[in-house]
């Protein structure tokens, strides 16, 4: 232990060295410069030139309204990953030369060159179609998120194999070319509904604007007038969404930033503002079909042309109805992301999702939309569909006050505090759900109007006596 003399000792050493140090930055003597990154200039170099190189995976121009080609970000490729992968064929650069794609890859090549044999009777070769697309190449890198790392050779090749072999499909399927003797693209049945999901999906995208110049130059002179690319891809996309003929007519001059854009816009209504609407008071969730069927919200097929109108009326929210399948699975999910990534698109399909996530909590709630005629199962039990609607609106950004349905969420949770709208429908729920509670609560009923009257009888005379 040290003694108290010691302990002076150091305390006034130490004073003596401050008084030292404050003299010497007095006279300005230089003090010592530590350097830290001594003997790293590597490191330096290395600092400043990723400073100066652009970002690639999601680049500074995936921001403008013409970007529109993204990759599904990890949070919801987490959720629901096979959605977003093509399964059988390539279209674009995010997933070119993959091997497990090669099979359609070589049909590729075999429909190209189908093509440019028909394209003989125009005087057309290759070398006119490279030369039609290069021009636009700079543009069409443009609608991509990412640096594409393919050089412009490369990059006009896949481009044109990829957009003529979609527009010759869109060709065969819509009869205004023959179909080759056993085709197997068409021979074998399990192949072109895949087709139907790959063409829709985010990442497997080109700019439409590359399929029109492509469609225009591949276009014969008896080829049927009047028949756009817009109308050829909707019908062709019709065949795995089976809407009326004449709700198709009339997209005929529709237009989208690539296919997926094009059938998603095809569903957004026409009478609807596209510009979200506010509503004064804050916007409330609402509760599964369960909840709100016990407080008298009863949920209706509704007549419309397109699922995403849905309107709520004297206690009835009508809902056009929805067949859920692996394609209508597909689409929402790509549409949900496409409306995640795409800044200046509304947000319908993710107002959409959401709904459906608040309706839907268990396999109850399912079953209670079959039944009512809103949902078309061909997906898989009530619990499957359960889970993919619960899972469709999880990592998703949701603004309820800017939705388009945020006045329908409003007055359906307005409806439902509504606490005479709920004693109505619990005493209806208790009494009036079957016939065997109708007929008890019936019988009840009269049994009381007999004890009163047998009552009143039994009293009256001694309230009222006989006359003299």
């Amino acid at each position: 232990m040290n003694s108290p003399d010691s302990s002076q000792n150091s305390r006034e050493n130490f004073k003596s060295v401050i008084t030292r140090m404050r003299s010497s930055a007095a006279y300005g003597e230089a003090r010592p410069v530590i350097n830290i990154m001594e003997g790293n200039e590597d490191r330096l170099a290395s600092m400043h030139q990723k400073i100066s190189e652009p970002p690639r995976l999601l680049c500074m121009g995936a921001g403008r309204s013409s970007c529109c080609i993204f990759r599904v970000p990890e949070s919801m490729a987490d959720v629901n990953c096979k959605a977003y992968q093509p399964r059988i064929v390539s279209i674009g650069p995010y997933h070119h030369g993959k091997p497990q794609l090669r099979m359609i890859e070589e049909h590729k090549w075999r429909y190209l060159g189908i093509l440019l044999k028909r394209m003989q009777e125009k005087g057309l070769e290759l070398e006119d179609f490279f030369k039609a697309i290069q021009p636009l190449e700079l543009k069409a890198r443009e609608y991509y998120s990412e640096t594409i790392q393919l050089g412009s050779d490369e990059f006009l090749e896949m481009i044109v194999l990829d957009g003529c072999f979609i527009i010759e499909l869109f060709r065969k399927v819509g009869n205004l070319v023959p179909l080759e003797p056993e085709d197997p693209i068409f021979s074998m049945l399990w192949i072109l509904p895949f087709f139907y999901r790959d063409f829709l999906r985010l990442e497997n995208q080109i700019p439409f604007f590359l399929l029109q110049c492509l469609f225009d130059l591949s276009k014969m002179p008896g080829e049927k007038p009047g028949q756009s690319l817009s109308m050829l891809a909707l019908e062709f996309f019709n065949n795995a969404m089976l809407r009326p003929d004449e709700v198709i007519a009339k997209y005929h001059d529709l237009k989208g930033q690539h296919l997926l854009d094009l059938v998603r816009a095809s569903f957004i209504p026409s009478d609807e503002d596209l510009e979200p609407c506010r509503v004064c008071a804050p916007t409330r969730m609402l509760h599964p079909v369960s909840k709100l069927h016990r407080a008298g919200i009863n949920l209706n097929p509704g007549k419309a042309d397109s699922f995403l109108v849905i309107k709520f009326r004297h206690g009835v929210i009508e809902m056009p109805p929805i067949t859920i399948d692996d394609f209508m699975a597909s689409l929402l999910l790509n549409c949900v992301a496409f409306e995640q990534c795409h800044g200046s698109r509304t947000k319908h399909f993710t107002g959409y999702a959401t709904l459906l996530d608040c309706l839907v909590n268990t396999d109850k709630d399912v079953e209670y939309l079959c039944e009512s005629n809103i949902f078309e199962n061909c997906f898989g039990s009530e619990g499957e569909v359960a889970r993919f609607i619960n899972d469709m609106g999880k990592e998703t950004a949701f603004d309820i006050d800017n939705c388009y349905l945020s006045n329908l969420f409003r007055d359906v949770h307005q409806y439902y505090r509504n606490s005479w709208h709920v004693q109505w429908a619990s005493f209806k729920h208790t009494y009036f759900e079957t016939r065997w509670s109708f007929i008890s609560a019936l019988a009840a009923l009269i049994l009381l109007l007999l004890t009163i009257a047998q009552t009143v009888f039994t009293t009256y005379p001694f309230y009222k006596p006989d006359k003299p």
